[in-house]
């Protein structure tokens, strides 16, 4: 399998004032087209950091991330955005659904971005919402849902517009143990059924162990692969 992600000698830092604050000190890291990899490590690790650069939320202070070829590190903000919406799907511990919308308005949301038709969206949201079990929640609101089906209408919302990349921040750590195991073998089905490339970022040694590969930061280094 040939590597979709490869950070090479990423280092990242942040100013307060005029002091600068080191978060990630020379990151390289490959992962191949339909990884599952979980980044584990404490808090202040830089766990999010290095998820949020190589999904293009941020950008490097220096070093490369190419995503299928393309240094992202070097595009402006507008190509990036565009960038974002085409290959990648988010998924944050907590939901970020709209309260007033239902579940299939706000899997819609990223695809309203998109050229597609009104028939072509409905198709779209509903093979999502299909595939994470909830095509008879299609009409409720996430005030009549619970935990576990609000992160499933997120799910469906990051695979809506089906990206080559899912990136997943503590999908797991608002949520009761049985929500929680749901939406890990969610994760794997996606992995394994649909060839998605995952990287999440866990506390929870269970929720890592879903992966193929477990990778360790610690004030910003990369320090051990464990299979």
């Amino acid at each position: 399998m040939a590597d979709i992600i490869k950070v090479q000698d990423v280092n990242k830092s942040y100013w307060r004032d005029s002091i600068e604050i080191p978060v990630l000190n020379n990151i390289s890291l490959n992962i191949n087209e339909g990884e599952f990899l979980a980044l584990m490590g404490p808090s202040g690790s830089g766990k999010t950091t290095l998820l949020n650069l190589i999904s293009g939320i941020d950008k490097p202070s220096n070093g490369k991330i190419i995503i299928n070829g393309t240094d992202i590190a070097r595009l402006g903000e507008s190509a990036l955005a565009k960038w974002r919406a085409t290959n990648i799907g988010f998924v944050f511990q907590f939901y970020n659904l709209i309260p007033v919308l239902t579940a299939y308005e706000n899997v819609e949301l990223p695809l309203l971005l998109t050229k597609l038709s009104k028939s072509e969206r409905k198709k779209h949201v509903e093979t999502a919402l299909d595939i994470v079990g909830l095509s008879d929640r299609i009409d409720h609101y996430p005030k009549q849902l619970s935990g576990g089906q609000e992160q499933r209408v997120a799910i469906a919302r990051a695979i809506v517009t089906d990206p080559i990349i899912l990136v997943a921040d503590e999908p797991t750590g608002d949520l009761d143990k049985n929500s929680a195991e749901e939406i890990l073998t969610l994760m794997e089905r996606l992995n394994k059924e649909f060839n998605k490339t995952i990287i999440l970022v866990t506390h929870d040694p269970h929720a890592a162990s879903k992966a193929h590969i477990i990778r360790h930061l610690e004030k910003g280094d990369l320090i051990q692969e464990a299979v």
